[in-house]
């Protein structure tokens, strides 16, 4: 398992609910937030490994050991109130940074590894980076919430993405969209049918 770059197409394809929680998904979270914590990040979306499944894991004390590690399985996010802006970056983007409006104040009800609903509303910083990681299991990434100020800031190190992305395509490292798509349905079969 590893952190996939942008435009890997399963970044944008738009996440399927989990039906079951085994032991198998019990060691993907498990990695995933070894992978989080290696890259140095605080929040990490299936999608961000190739898995297109509802599920994202949040520690906002990027280490193992300290904080507290959090699970979100199918997610819904309702209820935004205020507005915040902050400087945004994102491990499949990593290095890229720019500013990004939400909501300060959101309600979130999801599951979490152990099958307990959470039903809880979360504010500030944390709100942010659930949100940034929602936004992820439907496809979208922080870049497409920046204003056009903000991306033509950013435009030359998206570019540079592309062009790696490209690179290893051609190598043959990152299979056709034809064969990730057949993945895609892969893995939504054994955990979302």
């Amino acid at each position: 398992m590893e952190i996939i770059n942008f435009p890997h197409p399963t970044l944008r394809h738009p996440s399927k609910p989990v039906v079951r929680v085994d032991a198998e998904l019990r060691e993907i979270v498990a990695e995933m937030f070894d992978l989080m914590y290696k890259a140095k990040g605080i929040g990490l979306a299936a999608n961000q490994v190739n898995l297109p499944l509802q599920l994202f894991v949040i520690n906002l004390a990027a280490e193992k050991g300290k904080g507290e590690e959090m699970v979100f399985i199918n997610p819904v996010v309702s209820s935004p109130k205020g507005s915040a802006e902050a400087n945004e970056g994102c491990l499949s983007l990593a290095g890229v940074e720019a500013m990004v409006s939400r909501p300060d104040q959101i309600h979130v009800s999801a599951y979490d590894l152990a099958g307990n609903q959470i039903e809880q509303t979360f504010k500030g910083f944390l709100a942010r980076v659930i949100q940034h990681e929602y936004d992820h299991i439907k496809g979208v990434m922080f870049i497409d919430r920046v204003s056009e100020s903000e991306k033509r800031l950013i435009e030359g190190e998206i570019e540079e993405f592309e062009l790696e992305f490209e690179a290893a395509r051609a190598a043959g490292s990152i299979g056709s969209d034809e064969d990730i798509n057949k993945y895609i349905r892969e893995i939504e079969d054994r955990y979302c049918n």
